[in-house]
């Protein structure tokens, strides 16, 4: 029994920390994407984006054995995440100093506080399938506890799960205050926001081709040592070279 105890305490502190750096990507996302919205409104974005979060990592958790099924999912989440990267980019790229104010609110109409919730919702039920498909490959991994299933698995791998899924969000709510708060601080690190905003669209990319139904990377690669590093290395790379030319500009301005 001790034994046990041991082993599932160990598996939280690890799913914690595992959610904790999914959720940093996923608030990197929705910081980018409420960043335009007046400050108050800010705040409301991003508390129903927190709390469409804990839902629907709840849900998934429920249906996950579902879910798994369906890489289409993913594949959207990849597809918009991977647009709107790009989209971004080249806009702040080809911004013309002249724009008038007209255009600007034309710009921004199709981003009003209600459709920006929508976006974050739909980019949050991506983001709950990733957190949940790698909280169930380390949660399986315990002894199963008890006779009873919930959602297909085992009841104390299921409350483990849903504690680490829980702590993440939390985590999430400080990441997403904190990086809409530096991109405010420091303008010009919107690309960078951007391409990592496009990197983790390329993580959704690699979870898609690695789906069973898919098959064209190994079903274990997107939770490899390999690809996990190279994924943190490069996200953390586009961070700290933003972040030094942000400062940089700053200083000049």
């Amino acid at each position: 029994m001790e034994s046990i105890v041991l082993q599932y305490g160990w598996v939280l502190i690890v799913l914690v920390v595992l959610e904790g750096l999914l959720a940093a990507d996923n608030a990197v996302v929705m910081a980018v994407m409420v960043k335009h919205l007046p400050h108050e409104q800010q705040k409301k974005a991003l508390f129903y984006g927190l709390f469409g979060a804990l839902i629907f990592r709840f849900a998934a958790l429920f249906v996950i054995t579902v879910l798994v099924n369906y890489w289409q999912i993913q594949a959207l989440g990849a597809a918009y995440l991977l647009f709107m990267s790009a989209k971004n980019i080249y806009d702040l790229r080809h911004k013309k100093d002249s724009e008038d104010e007209s255009s600007e609110e034309t710009r921004k109409k199709g981003s009003g506080f209600w459709m920006t919730v929508l976006k974050v919702e739909a980019a949050d039920i991506a983001f709950a399938i990733d957190s949940m498909l790698a909280a169930v490959a380390i949660a399986v991994t315990l002894p199963k506890v008890g006779s009873f299933d919930i959602g297909g698995i085992n009841g104390g791998q299921f409350i483990v799960m849903l504690l680490g899924g829980f702590i993440g969000v939390i985590m999430m709510r400080f990441a997403a205050q904190w990086f809409v708060k530096i991109l405010n601080d420091y303008p010009s690190l919107e690309t960078a926001a951007f391409l990592i905003v496009g990197w983790v669209g390329v993580k959704l990319v690699v979870l898609t081709l690695s789906h069973e139904k898919v098959g064209i990377l190994p079903a274990e690669f997107p939770h490899s040592t390999v690809w996990e590093l190279t994924f943190w290395i490069v996200l953390v790379g586009i961070a700290l070279v933003g972040y030094l030319v942000g400062v940089r500009f700053k200083n000049k301005a």
